[in-house]
């Protein structure tokens, strides 16, 4: 038995790292190209030329020449009206490959999607537009994204502003961006529970902290009743900051030390609540 193991089977070619690389190689690129068409009409587009070419197969198989022949004669011209049916798929695809998905978004990108974010928040906040705003970093966010509505468009100040416009279907919940796009809207999040916090925060501000609780992740707030900007990161939250604090959260130059922590600011509402108590 031991023998019978040891010797290749004969007629199966000899499996090289190389081949590995090209299957996945190629795997990948349909992969990202099914992604692309899923849902659209192309798709049924393709389900009809894997139609034709089962219909191909049969007609060799049954020997059926004037339907070969005429498969055949129309064959050389699929790759064509493929370029021709599937240009904006194929163009969508290459842009998605030149995100570059697997390294990151770029330091230009970030600074560009931060820019975008800013020139919103900063609108909403003079309107007195009431707005949380959720960047995912490392720990995914596909279960609160998913309780949303499923956007994945490009970051820009009018969309969020549209998403965030009173009255509007999105405007209640919030929204999570994904690298340099906005995946969801409406999205619902967990509150958080710290007690010192409860009766000092409004839901919205109690939503942004309770989703950096959970995760890496980090929140903007607008407020609806005073347009003050908030931060919540590292599972604490800081009110009442300036458009530069945000922009140092959006870009990464944020740490944790630098944040206020919750507690600070329980302790500091609880004692004006005090001071307003005790005088006359």
């Amino acid at each position: 038995m031991e023998n019978w193991f040891s010797f290749p089977i004969a007629g199966i070619p000899k499996f090289t790292p190389t081949d590995v690389i090209d299957i996945l190689v190629v795997a990948f690129l349909i992969y990202q190209f099914l992604l692309i068409i899923r849902g659209r009409r192309a798709a049924h587009v393709l389900v009809g030329l894997c139609i034709l070419a089962a219909i191909y197969g049969v007609a060799l198989w049954a020997k059926l020449e004037v339907l070969r022949t005429i498969l055949a004669t129309l064959a050389p011209f699929t790759a064509i009206a493929l370029i021709v049916m599937f240009q904006t798929e194929l163009r969508r695809m290459l842009a998605r490959l030149g995100r570059r998905p697997f390294l990151g978004i770029s330091q230009l990108e970030r600074r560009e999607v931060s820019q975008e974010i800013l020139l919103a928040i900063s609108h909403l906040a003079q309107k007195k537009i009431g707005a949380l705003i959720v960047v995912e970093r490392k720990i995914g966010l596909r279960t609160f994204v998913e309780s949303g509505v499923n956007l994945d468009a490009a970051i820009s100040r009018d969309l969020l502003c549209a998403i965030f416009h009173p009255g509007g279907a999105l405007h209640d919940g919030a929204v999570i961006i994904q690298g340099d796009r906005i995946a969801s809207a409406a999205c619902f999040l967990p509150l958080t529970t710290n007690p010192l916090l409860i009766t000092e925060l409004g839901t919205r501000h109690r939503a942004a902290l309770g989703i950096t609780e959970e995760s890496d992740c980090f929140s903007v707030v607008v407020s609806e009743e005073t347009g003050r900007i908030s931060i919540a990161a590292f599972a604490e939250i800081e009110l009442d900051v300036e458009p530069d604090r945000v922009a140092q959260l959006l870009t990464g130059r944020l740490e944790r030390r630098d944040l206020q922590t919750s507690t600070a600011l329980a302790q500091s509402a609880a004692a004006v609540r005090q001071q307003s108590f005790d005088r006359p």
